[in-house]
């Protein structure tokens, strides 16, 4: 008596085998994203501050302050001079001042280190003042 293969068997397994090594190759690559999840989560924090002093010419103006795109304030200057103050959130940061009538912007890099910056405004526009 001669033995068949039984070829449909032998499919049947192969396929299930590769099924399993696809299901293994999943979850790996799951387990991996969610690994770099974690890791991002856990966010730098950083010690510097900043302060903004608009010192003169911004009274009667309508100005938003924005640190890279976050929103700091937005309102009327009402008197002179205003303080703002606010802690550093980025490894490179920069502030926009917004003027909201005429929406001029004016942009200026700060260190890493934090400090206080003092701003003026002319006919020529906004101006950092010397430390």
């Amino acid at each position: 008596m001669t033995k068949h293969l039984n070829t449909n068997k032998q499919f049947m397994v192969g396929n299930g085998i590769l099924a399993f090594a696809v299901i293994i190759v999943v979850v790996i690559f799951v387990y991996m994203s969610m690994k770099l999840q974690q890791d991002k989560k856990n966010e730098r924090t950083f010690m510097e501050t900043y302060t903004f002093v608009l010192v003169k010419g911004f009274a009667g103006d309508s100005l938003s302050l924005f640190v890279n795109d976050s929103l700091i304030i937005n309102k009327q200057v009402k008197e002179e001079p205003i303080t703002i103050g606010t802690a550093r959130f980025a490894d490179q940061s920069a502030l926009m001042i917004v003027n909201n009538a005429t929406e001029s912007v004016s942009t200026f890099d700060l260190s890493e280190k934090g400090g206080t910056y003092r701003f003026e405004k002319d006919v020529d526009g906004i101006k950092l003042l010397p430390q």
